[in-house]
């Protein structure tokens, strides 16, 4: 019989205790599950190096001051390829000041590691992947972080996710920082989420690079997140999402996109080699011209308060855009294959932009990037046929800077 050795040292305010034995595949599973169950504050589970294989979910639920940690990224792998139950790799709920480092989690059937309602969760040197080529049966999310807050991912990577490969949601005081995020459908992805800072990251051979959304009928709206210091290059992935995902609606090109979101800051990132849309700014009538029949009053589907600046981009080279997608097929239309460095829809809120195309004081769009990136106007409020406006007057303009998330050590 095969065995594992798992040594697990539980270090406690009174002191360390360090213990170890052999385990069988079989018995591994329920050992480190016990130990999560059991954990009390301020535990340190330490998981040594080694593959293993798990034909079960992970769970924590209420605790705090807990660390789970790996001998590294590509040395401690936790592998869901056999699994027969449950929907997530590792769930953790309802808890604060968590902290899991230098491990991968692998082939789980649904999101790698989902974190619900915690105050305080780190991600520091993880990896979540599926093997293999990307395909829609792999699991949603890689980082699922949901209705948190204080939520620090750092130095972390992310493949093969059939929706984001790092993804935050409805969640506050957030960043993501020096990551790769690459075979996803969406890289990153920030959702309903407010104070969210993504910088330094690297994101490339996804469908979309790095997404800013507001999705309507959920717990909280977003605002407030600054794009920046990022390398978003190479995002043209064929979109594998299972269908009836929103992002299956994203096409393959896309570099950063800002949908119905506000105040939010793109700046000093370098963007290039995307077939079909650098940067967008898109209301969520794109996506759903009906929403004002099933969503909920407060609701904004609108992009407003936007500011893109300081960006460098190289798109020279560039390949039709998708036509399998509503955005990318009304942009060969315009364009063929020249289609602009940014694109906004032009679905403005009459009420509030009253006879100009763009909104008045800090409600504004601001696309300050100097003479060499083109930017297009599409003017879709009044149809798909409607004038493409060219860098129209009245969007170069400056925005105060936006506070930046704070989070603490965790």
């Amino acid at each position: 019989m095969k065995y594992f050795f798992l040594t697990l040292g539980l270090i406690a305010t009174g002191g360390s205790v360090l213990w170890g034995q052999a385990l069988s595949s079989a018995d591994l599973q329920k050992e480190l599950q016990t130990r999560l169950i059991l954990a009390e504050d301020g535990d340190v589970i330490e998981l040594p190096a080694g593959t293993f294989s798990f034909t079960k979910s992970l769970s924590m639920d209420h605790k705090s001051n807990i660390t789970l940690r790996g001998a590294g990224m590509g040395a401690t792998i936790l592998s869901f390829a056999d699994q027969r139950e449950g929907a997530e790799g590792l769930k953790i709920t309802h808890g604060s000041n968590i902290l899991l480092e230098d491990f991968t989690v692998e082939d789980s059937k649904g999101d790698a590691i989902k974190v619900q309602y915690v105050e305080g969760i780190t991600f520091r040197r993880v990896k979540t992947a599926w093997t293999g080529r990307p395909k829609k049966s792999n699991g949603a999310y890689g980082f699922y972080p949901v209705q948190c807050s204080q939520v620090l991912i750092e130095d972390c990577e992310a493949r093969g996710a059939s929706d984001a490969g790092i993804y935050v949601g409805q969640s506050t005081q957030i960043v993501v920082r020096r990551c790769r995020a690459y075979e996803n459908v969406a890289g990153i992805e920030i959702e309903n989420s407010s104070y969210a800072d993504v910088y330094e990251n690297e994101s490339y051979d996804n469908t979309g690079g790095i997404l800013v959304f507001d999705m309507p009928n959920l717990t909280r709206y977003g605002s407030h997140c600054r794009i920046f210091n990022n390398k978003v290059h190479d995002n043209n992935l064929d979109n594998f999402a299972p269908k009836g995902n929103v992002v299956g609606s994203m096409p393959a090109g896309t570099g950063i996109i800002l949908l119905a979101t506000t105040a939010c800051q793109v700046f000093d990132n370098e963007i290039s080699r995307h077939r079909t849309a650098p940067v967008s700014i898109v209301s969520f009538y794109l996506m759903d011209e009906d929403i004002d029949e099933h969503g909920e009053d407060s609701y904004d589907p609108y992009p407003t308060n936007i500011s893109i600046h300081r960006n460098i981009y190289d798109e020279q080279a560039r390949n039709f855009p998708d036509i399998g997608n509503k955005l990318g097929f009304l942009l060969f239309l315009k364009f063929g294959r020249n289609v602009p460095e940014i694109v906004y829809d032009g679905i403005v809120d009459e009420k509030r932009a009253g006879e100009a195309m763009n909104y008045p004081g800090e409600l504004a769009l601001c696309i300050s990037e100097g003479e060499g990136p083109r930017w297009a106007f599409l003017n879709l409020g009044e149809g798909t046929s409607a004038i493409t406006y060219m860098s129209p007057d009245g969007f170069d303009c400056t925005k105060a800077p936006l506070a930046p998330a704070e989070v603490g050590s965790n």
